[in-house]
């Protein structure tokens, strides 16, 4: 094969799917290459890629923001209806030579080998594994800062004390919940079809919020609004680090949240992965006669310009000042934060190639606090990385020794 894709997520399916519209002899290898997706993914409207048809999108919702107050974001946020954006990805897997099987490492360039003892073969072989990134050996020197959280569908009248129409409510850091403690936020989305997820998030922690504080939190604030879910509702489980370093195993090329492509102060990484996929593609075919090692480092260029470094470390400075602040800093970075110009905050939520734009958009955040916070987002960027922040849920500094 040309190219062999591991991993068939969103990301996976894409690039694989790109690659043999390129003329590209493509595979993809997977566990269970057809199993359905249970994530709910979203992204902001002006990010849809344009040959992404209009059934992919369940609802669409102006989003809206509750620091220490509300907010409007000034853009609109989109849900994918995730059956119908898997079902597209799939119809472009046509001449995809797709295998069943778990990958448990590449021993050699350009080899893939299987849980089962056989191997595959490619030119360039990409690891789009998602956070298990099965092609990358080396295990993590220190805990991974994690975005968990806890959620459950309900009906969209039972959900009308927190959303109305055309709402979607992005972020929410009041203390309903009631708990002192680690920060958590309610993420309340429409999904269409008269479902609303309600969702209590860890937006990142090292290690991960679990999954019982934040079940009780989430049923903590909805009956505080008077939501009283049915017994038998839906509910959703998130987990995903975000603070990978980048992919850069030997002969193989990282892609999707894999690369990382996660942006840690969102946890979104599904635009920039459809938007990749043609562009990785395109360079991949460009370059593959000229051998497979050329071919590699044009994709990896293309994933990782050196714009997109600069800012993959600038936002990994803004995810270590978050992980310094006391629990009740976070809701006043972000009032701060979401006090900014507009232009500012759409550039650093979403541009990976805008290093003066993003650059500006820190300053911004920067002059507008003051104190602690202020030393907090400077020291960052010197000392090194939270080792946990276990000592803050008691209300303790957290420790980087």
């Amino acid at each position: 094969m040309d190219v062999l894709v591991v991993g068939a997520g969103p990301a996976g399916l894409a690039l694989a799917g790109q690659c043999a519209r390129s003329g590209l002899t493509t595979g993809l290898v997977d566990p269970a290459p057809e199993r359905p997706w249970t994530a709910t993914y979203g992204m902001w409207s002006p990010e849809l890629p344009g040959d992404l048809p209009p059934s992919v999108i369940a609802a669409r919702a102006a989003g809206r923001v509750f620091a220490q107050t509300q907010h409007h974001l000034g853009w609109e946020y989109a849900v994918v209806d995730v059956p119908a954006l898997h079902a597209h990805l799939v119809r472009q897997l046509t001449g995809v030579h797709i295998h069943a099987g778990r990958v448990v490492g590449s021993p050699e360039r350009g080899m893939v080998a299987l849980a089962d003892g056989s191997s595959l073969r490619a030119e360039v072989v990409v690891d789009a594994g998602g956070r298990w990134r099965p092609l990358d050996p080396i295990p993590a020197r220190r805990g991974a800062a994690e975005q968990t959280a806890y959620g459950l569908i309900v009906g969209e009248d039972d959900a009308a004390a927190l959303l109305g129409p055309g709402d979607a409510l992005f972020m929410d850091w009041r203390p309903d919940h009631g708990e002192a403690g680690w920060p958590t936020f309610l993420y309340a989305v429409p999904l269409g079809g008269g479902e609303v997820l309600v969702e209590e998030t860890s937006l990142a922690r090292r290690p991960g919020l679990p999954m019982p504080t934040l079940r009780r939190r989430l049923h903590a604030r909805l009956t505080r609004h008077g939501i009283s879910p049915p017994e038998d509702a839906r509910s959703e489980k998130v987990w995903f680090p975000v603070d990978h370093p980048r992919h850069e195993v030997r002969g193989v090329l990282g892609f999707g949240a894999a690369a990382p492509l996660i942006h840690p102060a969102t946890g979104f990484s599904l635009a920039a992965s459809l938007q990749l996929a043609p562009q990785v593609a395109e360079a991949l075919a460009a370059h593959l006669p000229d051998g497979p090692g050329r071919a590699l480092t044009a994709a990896r260029r293309t994933v990782w310009p050196p714009a997109a470094k600069v800012i993959h470390r600038l936002r990994r400075i803004g995810l270590e000042a978050l992980l310094r602040m006391p629990p009740d800093e976070v809701p006043v970075f972000f009032e701060q934060f979401f006090t900014m110009p507009e232009r500012h905050r759409w550039t650093y939520l979403t541009a990976r190639d805008d290093v003066r734009g993003t650059a500006a958009a820190m300053g911004c955040l920067y002059r507008s606090t003051g104190g602690p916070l202020r030393r907090r987002l400077v020291t960052s960027a010197v000392r090194r990385p939270v080792k946990s922040n276990d000592a803050s849920a008691t209300g303790d500094p957290p420790s980087d020794r």
